[in-house]
């Protein structure tokens, strides 16, 4: 790691720690010529494609992955935080997997499994754009698989 300051090689670690919001591990290093210090974030690079229904591939991204789920969340008790956790969440599920292409399909029943325990609204909100209803009738599906038919009366 390069000294930021002196352009040095050479640097050790003073602290290291997690820093949980940006999905990566901060270390405070000190270069070993000038002696400043200076920070570094360390994420993992997830090399992962994702299989689009037309076809074409793309790089996963979390933050577009974020973005949707707070659009699905929005004006729910879901907090931006825990959108951050769950999708932090399906990246590690997708690591655990250890494949290099998944389809969007299935990256959306992922998701959509974390989020059905968390908010049934945003569920469905997600499942709206997800599954791409084309009636009524699917709409209602979705929420009978959450919510008992017997809820739904009264």
């Amino acid at each position: 790691m390069r000294c930021p300051f002196c352009n040095y090689e050479e640097s050790k670690v003073t602290d290291s720690r997690d820093a949980v919001e940006m999905n990566a591990t901060r270390r405070r290093r000190e270069c070993c010529q000038c002696m400043r210090r200076f920070t570094t974030f360390e994420t993992i690079d997830l090399s992962l494609q994702v299989k689009k229904r037309d076809g074409t591939f793309e790089d996963f991204q979390q933050d577009k992955l974020v973005h949707g789920l707070d659009a699905a969340c929005r004006h729910t008790r879901v907090s931006h935080d825990q959108v951050c956790a769950l999708a932090y969440k399906v990246k590690a599920d997708l690591m655990v997997r250890g494949v290099r292409e998944i389809s969007s399909q299935e990256l959306g029943d992922i998701v959509m499994d974390h989020l059905r325990s968390i908010d049934v609204v945003a569920y469905i909100r997600f499942a709206c754009v997800y599954k791409r209803f084309k009636d009524i009738r699917e709409l209602r599906q979705a929420i009978e698989f959450i919510v008992p038919d017997d809820s739904l009366k009264g």
